[in-house]
């Protein structure tokens, strides 16, 4: 018989009903909760308080407030924990599910309408995801930005990690000395749907980073290889043939790349962009894994080659960035795209950190050490 945490009454009763109602990722949690109960089970007592409180809310106008409030509370609680040693990035993003089925599947003490019930969902995705939650001390000379992913391809692994999401959640709030200069990092979770940046998540959050010059560095991070990659150039085209977190597929592959979609539109761009990133001081760091300088692409007519230079992209049709051709790539290149529209010189680029199979508690640590490692020695140059 399955056991259950004491405080798990109405997760329970929500994963009963799940399937009938909830999207492709919230189907997934009666075989987590299986799977891994203390996992799903962790933050039980927050998804507890938001439906209290939501069956209990009368008003419209502040029900929004409270929704995002125990959104953001789940955001500080995971990061809490990380930062105390407990490395585990998988009970945020189960707990967020819950939170989503919860707002679909109860009602508050009033009317409320489907449209009504979006705008809660958007609500907890963005404050447990970080979003609500970037905060640079009046002190933080050098700011940098950094984003990790969700779990994914959990039809495979549910159990799986990703040491990114690690990664956002050990560093978000992350200060530290060098050179006499005061660094901060924030951070912020990114979904693993291609919905969401078609729908332009990555312009919203980075437009007013760009514009307003508010950081020294955006640095986006995903579990990619055997070891640290960062990735030179990255592409415009989408051609993994993998599917997103509700499994949506984009039609793309190797022989027919797609273009991405911002608002309706294609993504307007060139083929390739080049990072910004101080590569040289971030290779010289010492650490279990290699840091490579990838400048691995695939384009339509030459195949997969390592390029000398941008303008040796010039005129080709990407079927792969050095990040590949699937999301790791994608949010690079939006991020860089964005940062040369808006004219900032932000310094930008990817790091993909050496990928893990299902859990490792022990090996994501160490891959936060040595990307500590990378960011110190970045921020050394600014």
């Amino acid at each position: 018989m399955l056991k259950l945490c004491p405080t798990a009454a109405l997760l329970t009763a929500l994963l009963l009903s799940c399937s009938a109602t909830a999207g492709v990722e919230e189907d997934r949690l009666p075989k987590a909760q299986q799977a891994m109960p203390e996992v799903v089970s962790r933050y039980s007592a927050i998804v507890d308080d938001l439906g209290t409180k939501y069956q209990r809310q009368t008003n419209e106008l502040q029900v929004t407030q409270m929704v995002a409030h125990e959104g953001q509370r789940l955001w500080q609680q995971a990061v809490r924990d990380v930062s105390s040693g407990h490395y585990d990035d998988r009970s945020l993003y189960w707990s967020r599910l819950q939170m989503r089925t919860l707002l679909q599947q109860q009602r508050p003490a009033f009317n409320i309408a489907g449209w009504q019930k979006e705008i809660l969902t958007k609500a907890v995705e963005k404050a447990s995801r970080g979003f609500s939650d970037i905060n640079y001390a009046d002190d933080a000379q050098i700011r940098i930005l950094l984003t990790g992913f969700d779990p994914f391809f959990l039809d495979r692994h549910i159990e799986q990690s990703n040491p990114s999401g690690m990664a956002a959640l050990a560093l978000d709030g992350y200060r530290f000395r060098v050179n006499g200069k005061q660094v901060q990092i924030e951070t912020v979770m990114i979904p693993v749907r291609f919905a969401d940046f078609d729908a332009g998540i990555i312009e919203s959050l980075l437009t007013p980073v760009y514009r307003d010059n508010q950081v020294n560095m955006v640095i986006t991070v995903s579990m990619g290889r055997s070891d640290f990659d960062i990735e030179r150039f990255p592409g415009r085209n989408r051609s993994a043939k993998a599917p997103d977190n509700r499994n949506v597929m984009t039609g793309a592959d190797k022989e027919h790349p797609l273009p991405p979609k911002l608002d309706g539109k294609t993504l307007n761009g060139p083929d390739f962009v080049e990072f910004s990133l101080p590569v040289a001081a971030i290779q010289a760091v010492n650490g279990p894994w290699k840091i490579h300088d990838n400048r691995t692409v695939t384009t339509l007519k030459r195949g997969t080659f390592a390029a000398s230079s941008l303008s040796e992209l010039q005129h080709s049709t990407a079927v792969e960035g050095s990040g590949g051709g699937y999301l790791s790539n994608e949010i690079s290149y939006r991020a860089i795209l964005l940062q040369q529209q808006l004219g900032s010189r932000i310094a930008t680029g990817h790091i993909h950190t050496p990928r893990v199979a299902g859990y490792d508690a022990q090996s994501e640590q160490q891959m936060v050490d040595q990307l500590k490692a990378m960011l110190t020695a970045a921020a050394a140059t600014l």
